[in-house]
């Protein structure tokens, strides 16, 4: 067990990095070179720093299964699949919009992403962009008592911090809060706070490894769910990326994979899935 007063001094150190963001900008050279952090919007389960550009649409199938220790009689998990279908749109260069429905949980969300800064070659050492989710759970509620649509909402606030570190290795921090309008119990936090960290290695100019995990601080969630952790890879081909995933959670939403992750990967509660995206400029850029 990793002590708590270590755990909490990482969340507060990935805190500070996205607070000292600007700092590091405000004493930076202006340069037009941004620096490619990404592959894609998306980073293993989560999204990253990246951005479409104005006038870009950018169509998501994400696919997810079972585990793979449902053996062959569920074809190792295939046979449990579940999927979203998403839109991602890019306003401006800055700021991107999206909406998506999955099949778990009948859940149809929504985000909004703004770029504050981008890291650059002889500019800001980080790139910083801020998220916004919301989701909405779609089952049916139970008949014997009085059902909010409230009560179906979840709200997700991160910001993304990343950097590239040099050709090969590029590393983020994902400080988040999650707010649950409706929980089990009393006795279960409405607000989760929690510290996402990934890595990304680039093995070739086609072809990523990134690895993520998120860690929650203790006593906000059921002990029956666990962190986060998964493992991605990336392969870009002319007009589109395709991102394999192996992990612990079968969430599609940062509200699901971040507070309702169930698997251990010590029990082999590990779970395949994929992402297809294919871009369309679907409005010419303005002018500046």
């Amino acid at each position: 067990m990793v002590p708590s007063t270590i755990k909490n001094t990482f969340a507060w150190l990935g805190v500070v990095f996205c607070i000292t963001g600007p700092v590091f900008l405000s004493h930076a050279q202006d340069s037009d070179e941004p620096v490619r952090i990404f592959y894609d919007t998306r980073a293993v389960t989560g999204h990253s720093t990246e951005l479409n550009a104005e006038g870009q649409m950018k169509f998501i199938i994400s696919h997810r299964f079972g585990t793979i220790g449902d053996g062959a009689y569920e074809l190792f998990g295939l046979d449990r699949a579940s999927m979203r279908i998403g839109f991602d749109y890019g306003i401006t260069d800055r700021l991107n919009i999206g909406i998506g429905r999955s099949t778990q949980g009948k859940t149809v969300d929504a985000f909004a992403k703004y770029g504050v800064f981008k890291q650059q070659e002889n500019g800001s050492p980080v790139a910083l962009t801020l998220l916004s989710t919301m989701s909405v759970n779609g089952l049916r509620q139970p008949s014997d008592r009085e059902n909010k649509f409230s009560s179906r909402v979840s709200y997700v606030f991160q910001a993304l911090a990343a950097r590239r570190v040099s050709d090969r290795l590029s590393i983020m921090l994902t400080p988040s809060l999650t707010h649950r309008n409706l929980v089990a119990t009393d006795s279960i936090s409405h607000d989760v706070f929690a510290l996402g960290g990934t890595a990304r290695y680039l093995v070739n100019k086609r072809l990523t490894i990134s690895g993520q995990y998120f860690y929650v601080a203790p006593n906000q969630i059921e002990d029956r769910f666990t962190n986060s952790l998964g493992i991605g890879i990336d392969l870009e081909t002319k007009g589109h990326v395709f991102q394999f995933y192996i992990g612990n959670t079968r969430g599609m939403q940062e509200a699901m994979f971040i507070t309702e992750t169930t698997g251990d990967w010590l029990d082999g509660d590990i779970h395949f899935g994929f992402n297809i995206t294919r871009d369309f400029q679907v409005r010419a850029k303005r002018r500046r």
